[in-house]
């Protein structure tokens, strides 16, 4: 501990993070502690961060505006890799390593012997951190203090809290655990810690970025969004940059009640976990998305691709995002997405997503083909591909009859 003599924190201001600071300094030689702030959409909870940092010990706050870094490569990526873990749309598991990779060019810039972050010992976010600064500084110290204090409970962490004045803006009833950025929000603990309980979507502050369905509007909302090569680039005709395109489909779905979840998931630490989560724009861009590849894609190419976001999303989730093996997976989707450029019109009404139309310049739909009328297909054709298709199947049977 006394070789530690520059910390680079992870700070976000919250419970964690906020008695970390003086806890550094009591327990690493009164070390400085630079707090570092990474804005990836969270923007209101980042105000008055500075004085409070500054308040509790830290020489300086370091506030990185990471939001379109986020969007345009981590979030965007990941959906058009069609990346999905347990019906989770990653908000959280995306984030982690944009903030880290920030840590660490600060840390590097400092001159920083370590980085802390204030991930608890049961959680995934421990190994999205420390697996990101691994593979970018493997020569930094990390210090993960709920792995090293005696501090046991989030009620114990009030109490600390309270004894070192440090300014608070939670209490014991509304304790929620949230993430929140631009892609999501995610609420665990309290009474969620129970399956059995149903989640308050209703009781006014729960959901913070919309409604539940059965308070949504009675008139459905249309949206149309503009694709090329698997990006959204456009809104009702309307080109945006990518940050922009989610914020207004926040709002859209948020309107109307889309992107709502509530799962039991299987952490990477063993246990599994219970959390609530709200993602309208990202639920609408992945279905966009996927309309879009069904007419784009030929079968063996959206076959294989299916089967690879498993796996692209399990590295996602892992914390495994700066790995040779999801840069090789990212090659691959960007290949897959050169010809997915067009426009998918959805109905967005009381929790749903009803698909209205899909267009695109690269269809692999043809009508006259596809048609139940009058064709260039030769319906003849079929005899000869059914035979031999099915030839290996008759041989068996063949063999299994005494017939060969």
């Amino acid at each position: 501990m006394s070789e530690i003599k520059k910390v680079v924190l992870a700070y976000s201001g919250g419970l964690d993070t906020s008695i970390i600071i003086p806890w550094l300094k009591e327990n690493y030689n009164n070390c400085e502690v630079i707090a570092v702030s990474g804005n990836v959409g969270q923007a209101d909870e980042l105000e008055g961060l500075e004085e409070k940092a500054i308040k509790t010990g830290a020489s300086k706050l370091y506030v990185m505006d990471l939001v379109d870094d986020y969007v345009d490569n981590y979030i965007f990526p990941t959906m058009k890799a069609g990346a999905v873990y347990e019906n989770y749309l990653l908000g959280t598991s995306t984030a982690r390593p944009c903030i880290a990779k920030g840590l660490v060019d600060i840390a590097l810039k400092e001159g920083a012997d370590a980085i802390c972050h204030g991930c608890t010992g049961k959680g995934n976010d421990q190994v999205r951190f420390e697996l990101t600064i691994k593979a970018l500084a493997p020569q930094l110290k990390i210090i993960a203090p709920w792995r090293e204090w005696s501090i046991k409970s989030r009620e114990e962490e009030i109490e600390y809290a309270e004894a070192h004045n440090v300014p608070l803006k939670i209490n014991r009833e509304t304790n929620y655990s949230k993430d929140k950025n631009i892609w999501h929000l995610s609420h665990e603990g309290l009474d969620l810690e129970d399956p059995k309980n149903e989640p308050q979507y209703n009781k006014p502050g729960f959901l913070e970025m919309g409604i539940s369905p059965e308070m949504a509007p009675d008139k459905p909302t249309y949206v149309e969004i503009e694709f090329e090569k698997g990006i959204p680039v456009a809104i009702d005709g309307v080109k945006m940059k990518g940050s922009d395109i989610i914020r207004k489909l926040n709002e859209l779905g948020g309107q109307n009640g889309i992107g709502l979840l509530d799962i039991v998931e299987n952490r990477l630490v063993g246990m599994k976990c219970r959390g609530v989560y709200e993602t309208p724009g990202g639920t609408i861009l992945y279905k966009a998305h996927e309309v879009l590849e069904t007419l784009c894609l030929d079968k063996m190419t959206a076959h294989k691709k299916q089967e690879l976001s498993i796996t692209f999303a399990e590295l996602v989730y892992n914390g495994q995002w700066f790995t040779p093996l999801r840069e090789a997976l990212s090659a691959f989707v960007d290949k897959t997405q050169e010809t997915v450029t067009g426009k998918v019109k959805l109905k967005l009404y009381k929790g749903n997503m009803i698909l209205a139309s899909v267009e695109s310049p690269c269809s692999l739909y043809s009508e006259n083909i596809a048609t139940f009328g009058e064709s260039d297909y030769n319906q003849k054709d079929s005899e000869g591909f059914i035979n031999l298709f099915g030839l290996p199947i008759k041989v068996r049977a063949m063999m299994q009859q005494g017939l060969l």
